[in-house]
């Protein structure tokens, strides 16, 4: 193989690269709004077509009617699910049964920010979560330090411990996580 086929195949593998690398860079995370109680049917379809999916969860302790206790797991928003796509990819997500609509104005899906994926993502594992419905007004604080740095909600008070609220905007739904005080400061407006 002549030098020049070496640059030119070089050439291309690096195109490659970079192609493969903006593309990630252009995925946005998008909220999905399904049928009642087919999220995690949802995700097995979006996971056969190669479509980033997330669906956060929590555990609960349900009592049947014979008094048994059962801890289940729900969907945190029930009725959402998140993907990471590209625009381009919304098709993919239209089709897979049980999907409803891609979250948006009547033009365009809009895209959620990262940072509050990325929280329900990086902050729900060792902590205790649960959907939060009663959003009461309180005061707004951001999270000071680790992986949720900089993401801010609303702090309210369940059972003397603290609540960190986050609002996802966008689906109007909301989540409680329980954090410890030096580990949040006043929001800045």
């Amino acid at each position: 193989m002549s030098s020049q086929s070496i640059d030119r195949v070089m050439g291309s593998v690096d195109f490659l690269s970079e192609k493969m690398a903006d593309s990630a860079a252009e995925r946005n995370w998008y909220a999905v709004f399904t049928l009642p109680q087919n999220e995690k049917s949802v995700v097995k379809h979006l996971d056969i077509r190669n479509i980033e999916s997330f669906l956060p969860a929590y555990e609960t302790v349900r009592v049947w009617k014979n008094r048994q206790r059962m801890k289940i797991t729900l969907p945190l928003f029930p009725t959402y699910l998140f993907v990471h796509i590209h625009h381009r990819e919304r098709i993919k997500v239209l089709q897979s049964p049980g999907v409803l609509q891609i979250v948006g104005n009547n033009r365009e899906p809009i895209p959620l920010p990262d940072s509050e994926v990325e929280f329900l993502r990086s902050g729900l594992y060792g902590r205790n979560i649960e959907p939060y419905r009663d959003l009461v007004v309180g005061e707004k604080v951001s999270i000071k330090s680790g992986v949720m740095q900089g993401i801010q909600g609303m702090l309210v008070r369940k059972n003397n411990s603290l609540r960190f609220v986050l609002t996802l905007e966008l689906i109007n739904q909301s989540a409680a996580i329980e954090v410890d005080a030096h580990d949040l400061e006043p929001a800045v407006a």
